[in-house]
């Protein structure tokens, strides 16, 4: 023990790609089923309004349960409700795989999205009880990396499951994954909750929602991390659109375009790992807000200018990609960072406003297409200015504690 913080593992790089690989699982199951939908609504006989709910119930669920996740971490420890949570995921990706009906898939999905939860919120509640403020910036960085870069290859992997073995190989595939995680999580995940903050009540942690939506600088940081979010979902739900019917490109183009936006997020997080402790939490994130705002003024120029490619469309989104790489770790350890004692309800909490955030935009983005590029590139231009003025709100606040 250091002061008031569990002392950290001496091989933090161990420590932080497990954690990676947990964090990524539940956004690598959610998404990796996207190109099989249509496969499986054919396998079931069902509308395709039904089979969207296999998508749609699975993400309102890992919303959720990411409330409950924190809180639950807060009293009884990190490591237990993780391993808890990893073996949930386990049991939902078994029912989805030998699932008879459309009936029993939801369910199992639903199940691995309860499951999957669990790594998003108590690796972040880990990495603040272990490291300082900025510490913990840095290699948050190495997180979300994983949070993000999980949706964006595992449709190609979906797909190519789906093309050599069936689309149940999908799930067979994730709990294979599942296993892999568990058996490497068991003996290097360590307890991080220091001793005497898990006496509460659970109703008293869930109460910790109330107390943190309370302080203005939490609202900052979330809002900074959940638009920045919602930009990125954005430009996920209408890119393939925009793409293969506006611009009448192949969906094998489209997935080499996609790894320009990998390329970007990961070069912005990795800028941050690095540089982050030197140039501060506050400005990093301010910086990052700020160039988002800047790429998204040059997409909309491209757009209403009439030149629309694949080019105009996807090297603007690779810098917002790379902006939001510069902000968003910032964002998110800033938000955990307000309370030590509330660190895992404020992960939870977290967590739950980007997911509703970002599949608020999603659908926003999905729901207003016109044949042109406009409407995705207005509604990331106007995600990001919101997350520009969440960053801007800090300034005035301050990091505010509790």
């Amino acid at each position: 023990m250091s002061g008031d913080r569990v002392t950290p593992p001496a091989n933090t790089k161990m420590l932080i790609g497990v954690l990676a690989f947990i964090t990524a699982l539940g956004p690598l199951a959610m998404q990796i089923i996207l190109p099989v939908l249509p496969v499986m609504q054919d396998a079931f006989m069902v509308s395709a309004g039904t089979v969207q709910y296999v998508l749609s119930l699975a993400l309102f669920t890992i919303a959720f349960a990411t409330l409950v996740y924190g809180p639950a971490s807060d009293r009884y420890g990190r490591r237990p409700v993780l391993l808890v949570g990893l073996v949930i995921f386990l049991l939902g990706s078994v029912v989805s795989a030998v699932a008879p009906t459309i009936e029993v898939l939801i369910v199992g999905r639903v199940t691995q999205a309860v499951g999957g939860a669990a790594g998003m919120v108590v690796s972040r509640a880990i990495i603040r009880d272990l490291y300082d403020r900025d510490t913990a910036a840095r290699l948050m960085a190495y997180m979300i990396t994983a949070l993000v870069v999980a949706p964006m290859v595992s449709p190609l992997i979906g797909g190519l499951l789906n093309d050599a073995f069936g689309w149940r190989a999908i799930f067979i595939f994730s709990g294979v994954i599942g296993v892999i995680v568990l058996a490497v999580a068991l003996p290097r995940v360590p307890e991080s909750l220091q001793p005497g903050t898990s006496a509460q009540t659970f109703r008293g942690m869930l109460s910790g929602f109330g107390v943190l939506l309370r302080v203005p600088a939490f609202l900052g940081y979330a809002g900074q991390a959940g638009f920045g979010m919602g930009m990125f979902m954005a430009f996920l739900g209408a890119a393939p659109f925009v793409t293969i019917n506006v611009l009448e490109r192949p969906p094998t183009e489209f997935g080499l375009f996609f790894i320009l936006i990998s390329a970007g997020f990961m070069a912005g997080t990795f800028l941050t790992a690095r540089l982050g402790q030197r140039i501060g939490l506050d400005r990093m994130m301010r910086i990052g807000s700020g160039l988002a705002v800047a790429f998204g003024v040059v997409m909309l120029a491209f757009v209403l200018a009439g030149i629309w490619s694949p080019w105009t469309i996807f090297l603007p989104g690779m810098g917002m990609a790379f902006a939001n790489g510069l902000s968003m770790p910032n964002a998110q350890a800033g938000a955990v960072s307000i309370s030590p004692r509330f660190a895992g309800t404020a992960s939870g909490l977290l967590a739950f406003l980007q997911m509703l955030m970002g599949a608020g935009f999603a659908q926003l983005a999905g729901m207003v297409q016109d044949d042109t590029p406009l409407p995705m590139t207005v509604i990331m231009l106007a995600a990001s200015v919101l997350a520009f003025l969440c960053a801007m709100f800090l300034t005035r606040v301050g990091g505010d504690k509790i």
